[in-house]
Order: C-alpha cells, then structure tokens, then sequence
C-alpha cells in the first residue's frame, strides 16, 4: 500500500485528476493508495446532489462523481483519497463505507472525541447533532476511491450558504471548535495509525 500525502492547497480538478492516476495504478497493478490532501475552496456536488443545495455560497462548484450531495471542501479539511481494493470487505461497498466511519470514530476517539455513525441520507461521522466528517466513494472493477472529508478548523461560517449534504435541521464543526486544536500533522499520524490497526487485511490470492 502507497501512502502519499501533497503538500499545500491542491486545485480540486487536479486532485482528481491524479486520484484518477492511483485508480488506474491500482487496477494495472493491484497496488492501493492513500491520499492526504488539502484543496483550494470548492463546492462539490456528488452523483445525489443538485446545484439547488448551493444556496448563496460565492465559492465555485463543480460536479463530481463520487457519492452524496453538495460538500465543501477547503484550508482546513482533511481529505483521503483512497483507493483500496474491496475484496478486504468481501465486495460489500456498505461494509466497506461502514468500516470508514468506524475509522473516523476511532481516530477521533484518540484524540478524546465521541463521535457517531450516521445513517441513511446522513452517511458520515457526528458529535452530537453536528457533522465532523463526510463520505463518498464510487467503485470501479472491484476498487472503492473517493473518500472522506474530515473537519480539522475550517472556516465553519461557509456553510451557512449552501445546504451541506442535503441536511437543514443540523450543523456542522470541526475538531478545534470541539476543543482539539491538533495540527494537519497530529491529526494525520492518528489517522494512519488507526488505519493501520482497523483496516482488514486483503485475503490471500486476491
């Protein structure tokens, strides 16, 4: 497994240009990738969103083709790409986005965060009634890619402009409005640490 992190703000049709590259990597040659990266502000709208979410935000928006809604993504967020090969989760890509929010809940558990699975139309991770984590993944010949957004201290005051995941009644924070100030590099090695012990092992012969 690759794990690659890139450095400062990545443009986000560069970003997915070369999760395209990994994907491609992956399927000539088994080897999965993970991506640490950080975008320049952007609302992404997911193959169940519509531009209608968008509301007044004046930031720039462009149509994806991972799962979900409208989300932001910016300074401030973590966001993994990965692509990870679903056999380690017997072809069940619900196991699989199960077993991403059970990552982030035990990554956020570490650094003394409770937090929980949402469900249905609110697929991510929660602390309380606010979102700290997104997640979207689309699956090709048998690899999961796309991934999950996590809330380190963005600027929260974006989404008060556009209609986040599709869901009004609930907010939205971040792990230093929760009283963890960590750094990308703190929050990053409990990320990779708490993948390394969770995630499944690929079945031999796969």
């Amino acid at each position: 497994m690759n794990i690659v992190t890139w450095p400062g703000l990545t443009p986000y049709t560069e970003g997915m240009q070369r999760m395209d590259a990994a994907l491609s990597h992956a399927l000539a040659t088994g080897e999965e990738t993970i991506i640490f990266s950080e975008h320049e502000p952007i609302l992404t709208i997911g193959t169940s969103g519509n531009e209608s979410d968008l509301g007044t935000s004046p930031l720039p928006f462009l149509h994806t083709g991972r799962g979900g809604k409208v989300t932001y993504h910016g300074p401030g967020q973590r966001v993994v790409y990965l692509v990870i090969n679903l056999k380690r989760f017997n072809a069940d890509i619900r196991a699989y986005v199960q077993w991403l929010q059970h990552w982030l809940i035990a990554t956020l558990a570490e650094a003394n965060l409770t937090a929980t699975a949402g469900s249905g139309d609110e697929i991510g991770v929660w602390i309380n009634d606010k979102k700290i984590a997104a997640i979207g993944v689309r699956v090709r010949k048998g690899y999961a890619y796309h991934g999950i957004a996590l809330n380190l201290n963005p600027d929260l005051s974006v989404y008060k402009h556009f209609i986040p995941c599709g869901i009004t009644q609930k907010g939205v924070t971040s792990l230093h409005a929760e009283g963890q100030p960590l750094t990308l590099k703190q929050l990053d090695e409990l990320l990779i640490v708490s993948l390394q012990k969770h995630l499944p092992e690929l079945p031999k012969h796969a």
